[in-house]
């Protein structure tokens, strides 16, 4: 089953919508190609890729022009292009890898995390502490492997047109050791080496705030640039990362990010904190 991309979804959408308008079931549309209804509804889910020819005959029986039809036949091809996460499949679970594929089509993301530096932000040898010090035991292949998947991940926010990545994270996560001092020290140094980005902003939440809204576990909110994709928030549970995207749930996710925007530190006390902090280690 493929990644649920962002393209994906957004031909979903597209292929749903055009049905209805048309005034369509799902079982009438997929017997005028011959196919099933299951078939058709996971087209729409984006669970399974759809291919160019399949849309352009669908669209064809919803009556759509041949403009949208062209343009939607593209964004099947797009759909089918192999993302650079392809290579490190083996590594992951498919919840992980769909997040990764939305992740990299994001315009905006922001990432709140209790207990260890943002992945995005995280240094080498901080990545090592995190892999070392997880629930499986990880040989040093598999360990290294790992931390060049983090590392190409992190490739966009320093690429051109990146997206912008609002970090907020839990002063507790700043104080907990991951690797030795010098992997700490080296650590904070890239917060603020990566804080100086134009399109990050790195924000630390107290322990003096006390308990907050964002106590219980990490949480990403994926922003995309076109109108017709909505959001995706990503919460992390004992079982794992789970992919977030009913309307209810997005909005109890939105407002546990704008509240702990609301008791972080400015960036620029939260520069501060970071700048203290690395002198006290």
């Amino acid at each position: 089953m493929a990644p649920k991309t962002a393209r994906a979804r957004r031909l979903g959408i597209a292929l749903r919508t055009h049905r209805e308008a048309a005034g369509l079931t799902l079982e009438a549309a997929a017997d005028e190609i011959n196919s099933t209804r299951s078939t058709l509804s996971r087209y729409e889910n984006a669970q399974t890729l759809v291919s160019p020819a399949t849309v352009r005959a669908l669209l064809s029986v919803y009556g759509v022009g041949p403009d949208e039809i062209a343009a939607a036949v593209q964004l099947a091809k797009d759909t089918r292009k192999p993302g650079w996460w392809v290579p490190y499949s083996h590594l992951l679970d498919k919840r992980t890898i769909d997040f990764i594929a939305l992740e990299a089509e994001a315009t905006g993301i922001a990432n709140f995390e209790p207990s260890v530096v943002p992945g995005l932000l995280q240094t080498a040898d901080y990545v090592r502490g995190v892999m070392r010090g997880g629930p499986h035991t990880l040989s040093d292949d598999h360990v290294e492997q790992r931390v060049q998947l983090r590392l190409d991940r992190q490739q966009r926010i320093t690429a051109d047109d990146p997206p912008i990545f609002d970090a907020i994270i839990d002063e507790g996560a700043l104080l907990r050791p991951v690797g030795d001092r010098e992997v700490m020290q080296g650590q904070l140094r890239h917060l603020l080496k990566m804080g100086e980005l134009p399109n990050v902003t790195v924000q630390v939440i107290p322990l003096a705030a006390g308990y907050h809204r964002g106590t219980r576990g990490s949480l990403h909110i994926l922003e995309f640039a076109d109108p017709e994709d909505p959001l995706i928030a990503s919460v992390e549970t004992v079982a794992g990362q789970m992919v977030l995207d009913r309307p209810g749930d997005l909005r109890t996710c939105t407002k546990i990010m704008e509240h702990l925007r609301t008791v972080a530190l400015s960036p620029a006390d939260s520069r501060d904190q970071l700048v203290q902090l690395l002198k006290g280690r």
